[in-house]
């Protein structure tokens, strides 16, 4: 299933993506499946971000080739940072860095979003908490980020969190490739299976510090191949069973 949230005309609506076009939601599809029996055109709905976190948690060196090409060291645990809703973006949506900004980089990644209220679960409960996988691109402002020592700034801009295009269900998202395109070249090839931290354990290691509410997203980190964008250039974020995100640089 491809759960999307739409722009339709002057709604904005959850649906399920099919071959016939966006058949509506009555409610978020957290719970259930409740439909209110239309059907629109693809062609008449935006695709937005395809959910509504209250926060998105995002990991940091969780592929050790990434690790190297940063010259980091190895963390002993999962590290992470947020960013809020000022960050969030959706499929071909435009990402503008502020004119201090030198260097801006893509960062393709995995994420998951929550299904239901998440607090100190259990890696083998994982399955239960979650309502499918998205594709996620961690913009970057580089220098910034070197120049700050932490991430809230660097990474945590207006624009800086796009996901999309849609949420799916049924994947076994530990097994995934997963490829960057910038301008149509190849910058990132790899698989979730290279993830040092799997997705049930980062959900238990997240959960037992703070609580995950529904549509909440968990971005799982960035394999080696980070690079940097430029204004007019287009970078893709695909990965197997879900499709391509895409964003333009402005």
């Amino acid at each position: 299933m491809k759960y999307v949230r739409v722009a339709l005309r002057d709604e904005v609506r959850w649906g399920t993506w099919e071959e016939d076009g966006v058949h509506i939601l009555a409610k978020a599809p957290y719970e259930e499946l409740v439909y209110d029996g239309r059907v629109a055109a693809a062609d008449q709905c935006r695709l937005l971000m395809p959910a509504e976190p209250t926060k998105i948690i995002c990991v940091g060196r969780n592929y050790f080739d990434h690790i190297a090409e940063m010259g980091s060291q190895v963390p002993e645990e999962p590290v992470l940072f947020m960013k809020g809703p000022n960050a969030f973006n959706c499929h071909e949506g435009s990402v503008h860095a502020p004119a201090f900004v030198t260097r801006l980089d893509y960062e393709g990644e995995l994420a998951f979003v929550v299904r239901k209220r998440a607090r100190d679960v259990k890696p083998e409960e994982f399955e239960d908490y979650i309502l499918g996988y998205t594709c996620f691109n961690d913009i970057t402002a580089r220098d910034i980020q070197r120049k700050d020592g932490q991430w809230t700034r660097g990474k945590g801009m207006d624009g800086f969190g796009p996901a999309g295009p849609w949420v799916v269900d049924g994947l076994d998202g530990g097994s995934l490739e997963i490829q960057t395109r910038l301008n149509g070249a190849v910058v990132q090839r790899s698989s979730t299976s290279l993830l040092m931290h799997k997705l049930p354990e980062l959900l238990a290691f997240i959960t037992a510090s703070m609580t995950l509410e529904p549509g909440d997203m968990v971005a799982t980190g960035t394999p080696a191949g980070v690079g940097p964008m430029r204004a007019g250039d287009v970078v893709e974020v695909e990965i197997q069973g879900i499709g391509t995100l895409r964003n333009h640089i402005v």
